[in-house]
């Protein structure tokens, strides 16, 4: 493997940013510090100016291979990925057949080690009635299990009180959960089909899957992993309402009960509906200016642990349907850093809190094995990146399969111009180097 030293860069972790070297070697951080004495022959990057981090660990996206691969497939998407600068990702359960087994969730692990240029995990799916293989999931191998508790995709709703209890009460690993209540957005669907039909408005998503239908779901889960003692992550928070929820009072690593924000409703107000209409149709919905603020405010006071992307890509021809049969979910690993280091720039969050939301917490939260920081042993998934150095988003610069993005058009002040995977430049100002693939992540038996 070759050895890298990157030089005199502003690097960015664990809360402050130092200015000096890092040397790569054997795929691990070998050393960091001023003016590094490297004897042997390595590549030596210039850094000046530019900006190095921890890789970016994306804990929630859909790269919908197997079955779906006519929206993605992981090459493509974790490609898009690396370009983006997130170097590890954990993908979501409802491919096609839905992970539910261990089986089929061991045979996507193989797809992975054959094509994906980022590390990985796959969580375990669970249904009504998959009880036994769910308990069989390795926890040191597998990021966690993943529960649709208000149906977003597929036949993956878990409605069943006894199989809820079970789950909650036997899972000895992280519980990933999809919090929207069915029952009131069924409600809600009703009454504006009953005003418009098929076609209804883009605004009316919010409305229909709204603050209540979340916070309903929210509080159920959490009153279950409270009742179970159980370790819960609840992903994409969308309420301001939701995150009152949710603890600031201990550190991280003695949380059992965890949350996400997701770059889309960090970014997007409902407001955005009358351009972007469906192309911004995620589950649950982007709602208003004052739930974005509020999700900004509990990623700042800690009641929010993590930022995510729920990158879930469908066809252009799929999106522009009409309303009810549009599917929700949209494309945003290529350029969610991007956008955080832009929230940056407007003074909204500092830069060693984009790090730390995006990297040191995702490994912290899921306890996963020597990634996530800088440090001295730890695999070195890094990224650099230019905050001046602006960078417009044009489809012919969108590595999607899919080939749209709701941030076409956008221009961003910053671009990211190296992503190294497990000491492996595969990012180049550019262009790639799949010489080499990810690596299955591992992680350490949770806290709890």
């Amino acid at each position: 493997m070759k050895s890298y030293v990157i030089r005199n860069a502003a690097i960015v972790n664990e809360g402050k940013i130092d200015y000096g070297d890092l040397l790569i070697k054997g795929g691990r951080i070998e050393k960091t510090g001023k003016q590094l004495e490297i004897p042997e022959q390595v590549e030596e990057i210039n850094a000046e100016g530019l900006y190095l981090m921890p890789g970016v660990i994306d804990d929630q996206v859909h790269f919908r291979e197997p079955g779906l691969t006519h929206k993605a497939e992981i090459y493509s998407e974790s490609r898009a990925a690396v370009a983006g600068g997130i170097t590890s990702y954990m993908e979501m359960p409802n491919t096609l057949p839905n992970t539910l087994t261990q089986q089929l969730l061991e045979e996507k692990y193989q797809l992975a080690s054959k094509k994906s240029l980022a590390n990985y995990s796959f969580y375990m799916g669970v249904s009504n009635d998959n009880l036994n293989e769910v308990l069989k999931t390795d926890s040191t191998h597998v990021c966690g299990i993943k529960i649709f508790m208000g149906s977003s995709t597929g036949n993956m709703l878990v409605d069943k009180a006894e199989t809820l209890e079970a789950v909650f009460s036997n899972s000895p690993m992280l519980i990933a959960t999809h919090c929207e209540d069915e029952a009131t957005i069924r409600h809600n669907l009703e009454r504006f089909k009953m005003e418009y039909g098929e076609d209804i408005p883009m605004w009316c998503h919010p409305l229909i899957r709204n603050e209540e239908a979340c916070y309903l779901s929210s509080s159920f889960a959490l009153s279950l992993a409270k009742k179970h003692g159980s370790r819960l992550h609840v992903l994409h928070v969308s309420t301001a309402k939701e995150t009152g929820l949710f603890d600031n009072m201990h550190p991280l690593k003695m949380k059992k009960i965890t949350s996400e924000a997701c770059i889309h409703h960090l970014w997007f107000s409902d407001e955005d509906y009358q351009q972007l209409g469906k192309l911004i149709k995620w589950n649950p919905a982007i709602k208003t200016k004052a739930d974005r603020d509020g999700l900004l405010k509990g990623l700042l006071d800690n009641r929010i642990d993590v930022i995510a992307t729920d990158h879930a890509p469908h066809t252009w021809k799929e999106k522009n349907q009409p309303y009810s049969k549009a599917p929700s979910g949209g494309p945003l690993v290529q350029h969610a850093l991007q956008v955080m280091l832009e929230l940056y720039k407007q003074g909204k969050i500092p830069i060693d809190r984009v790090v730390e939301k995006m990297s040191h917490a995702v490994a912290d939260c899921f306890s996963i094995n020597e990634r996530g920081y800088i440090r001295e042993g730890y695999y070195a998934d890094l990224v650099l990146v230019d905050l001046n150095k602006r960078q417009r988003v044009t489809k012919e610069n969108l590595l999607y399969k899919c080939r749209w993005s709701p941030f076409e058009g956008t221009e961003f002040s910053s671009t990211v111009t190296h992503t190294f995977v497990n000491g492996h430049l595969a990012f180049n100002k550019g262009s790639f180097d799949e010489a080499q693939l990810g690596m299955r992540m591992t992680f350490s038996p949770h806290h709890s």
